[in-house]
């Protein structure tokens, strides 16, 4: 057993058994780096959370591409320890675009884990069979499912879109030559209809059969090993049964995770006992599956309660004894007053950000030591 004891004064307990892993992990054949990760990110959460911001390197709050900066970091002087990136570049765009794309997200994983963060990736998937976006309402309303499905008419397509992103992960080489591991977390939000893959545009079977083989191919074909891949679904569910309707199985989850934003202030709603029993389902379902679980997405957009990082979302995360590895609030807009979800230097939520961020059961990047080796040194 080592011990890190990280500025906040709390004790993280890391339990790293060499030659075999305990937890349900999918890819038996996952980098050494993949396999103490998603270990460490299940002891992670028995006592702690880890916080997360989308695109937090690549832009902010008034601000674009400048190294080594964040939101998060203007505030509290470290990183989140969970960064997020997106694919959606990876497709419907020419192969130059996709190039430029690929090379400046590959700056950002490949430092993220040199500094010993954690990189989750989202895919805003146009769709490949009209040319339109992600949205269905932008994509020309075409249910694209059943033809990137082994036997459509599109899926030698779709297997070419994930050559490009199996391409990528080959990619992420650390100076150690250690590929980075990422959570790649597709088809998220399926239970709603406003993307192309939702709910009512497509067959639960082909849901599942898409799945299916997305990460067949990416593992077994591909040879991608530095992948832990993430399930979440919107807030539409009220119990285990609903949740697990579209479950692909035990065998192509590592993570079971949820986006809520209706529970947490949208549109001046609140629900804490409402997040709290669907994140309880989640937590307890992870659990009984060793897996993984996530609040994969949330947030209260412009953050206008002064106190919504304790009084709303750290009393959720508190609640139940839930065990969740980590939570990501979505992007701060690099152009829009308002479309913001982490707070900025003079941003009103900075002073209970910070008590946030001092809690002992809050974890970021600086309070990470060794989440990718196998021994950790006290620090």
């Amino acid at each position: 057993m080592n011990i890190i004891r990280n500025k906040k004064n709390a004790l993280l307990f890391i339990v790293i058994i060499t030659g075999h892993f305990l937890f349900g992990q999918i890819d038996k054949n996952a980098t050494k780096e993949t396999k103490v990760l998603y270990e460490n990110l299940k002891i992670i959460s028995k006592k702690h959370i880890l916080f997360g911001h989308q695109h937090a390197l690549e832009y902010g709050h008034g601000w674009s591409n400048e190294p080594n900066r964040s939101d998060v970091k203007s505030v509290t002087g470290s990183h989140p320890a969970v960064i997020g990136i997106d694919f959606n570049g990876f497709s419907g765009h020419s192969k130059d675009e996709i190039e430029k794309t690929a090379a400046s997200l590959k700056k950002n994983v490949i430092a993220t884990y040199e500094r010993g963060g954690i990189t989750t990736v989202s895919w805003h998937f146009m769709n490949p069979v009209s040319g339109g976006s992600f949205y269905w309402k932008d994509s020309t309303s075409v249910a694209a499912m059943s033809l990137i499905k082994k036997g459509g008419l599109y899926h030698e397509k779709y297997k070419e879109i994930l050559k490009t992103i199996a391409d990528f992960a080959h990619s992420v080489k650390a100076k150690d030559s250690t590929l980075a591991p990422m959570i790649f977390r597709p088809y998220h939000e399926f239970d709603g209809d406003w993307f192309w893959w939702g709910k009512s545009h497509t067959s639960r079977e082909d849901f599942i059969a898409v799945w299916q083989f997305t990460v067949s191919y990416l593992r077994d074909t591909l040879g991608v090993h530095n992948f832990i891949y993430a399930f979440s679904p919107d807030v539409r569910f009220n119990s285990e049964s609903d949740y697990l309707e579209r479950y692909p199985g035990d065998d192509y989850v590592d993570m079971l995770g949820m986006d809520d934003y209706g529970d947490f202030g949208r549109d001046g709603k609140y629900d804490i006992a409402g997040a709290v029993k669907k994140l309880k389902i989640i937590s307890d379902l992870a659990i009984k599956k060793n897996k993984l679980a996530a609040l994969t997405e949330t947030g209260l957009e412009s953050i206008p309660n002064a106190t919504w990082w304790t009084d709303t979302l750290l009393k959720v995360l508190k609640s139940e004894n839930l065990e969740l590895s980590y939570v990501l609030v979505w992007r701060n807009d690099s152009t829009s007053p308002t479309h913001f979800y982490a707070p900025f230097p003079g941003q009103i939520s900075v002073p209970d950000f910070l008590n946030f961020y001092n809690d002992p059961y809050t974890l970021f990047e600086n309070d990470l030591k060794g989440v990718y080796i196998k021994k950790i040194s006290l620090k």
